[in-house]
């Protein structure tokens, strides 16, 4: 049996804060570097502010361009007055992944104990682009990545993963 090979994805990173700039974005940085080193490319990386219609902008503008196979984002998923990623995201989904934001809380707990609660992380589909929201905390890019996404993103994983779905999510 021959190992199949692995099928490098573009990747948007979207980086939602009012105060982080390229300079100190460790979170972009730490996803960034992730991304690169699993052999995926980041195809664009930006900031914007904690502004329900600059994210969904943002995201709406990678999910309508066919080269981005992956949006990830990382803030604005907490519970503050400002976190409003979630809001803004949602109603962009086709579909949402439920399993996602469960498992990350259950991962997260390991390392912060209750305060994975206040964490609103989710994915889904839209347009056939797989879209990721993480917390704002390089922690938790960090889990996010090194435990869920990197295997999902990797063609190779069994028993199943998200590229070999890519093809058929536009089926109707």
């Amino acid at each position: 049996m021959t190992e199949k090979a692995f099928i490098p994805l573009s990747i948007a990173l979207l980086t939602i804060s009012d105060t982080r700039t390229e300079h100190d974005d460790t979170s972009g940085a730490a996803l960034r570097e992730r991304v690169m080193q699993a052999g995926h490319q980041v195809c664009e990386q930006k900031i914007v502010p904690d502004n329900i219609y600059q994210i969904r902008a943002a995201i709406s503008h990678w999910i309508a361009d066919d080269s981005v196979n992956v949006i990830i984002t990382t803030g604005g998923t907490g519970v503050t007055g400002r976190d409003g990623t979630p809001e803004a995201v949602a109603p962009l989904l086709d579909k949402q992944l439920d399993g996602f934001g469960e498992v990350f809380r259950m991962l997260s707990y390991q390392d912060i104990k209750t305060s994975t609660i206040q964490s609103r992380a989710l994915a889904g589909v839209a347009n056939a682009t797989y879209i990721f929201c993480l917390p704002g905390s390089s922690g938790a890019c960090r889990t996010a990545w090194d435990s869920l996404i990197q295997a999902q993103l990797d063609f190779r994983t069994r028993p199943c993963n998200l590229v070999q779905l890519m093809p058929r999510l536009l089926e109707k």
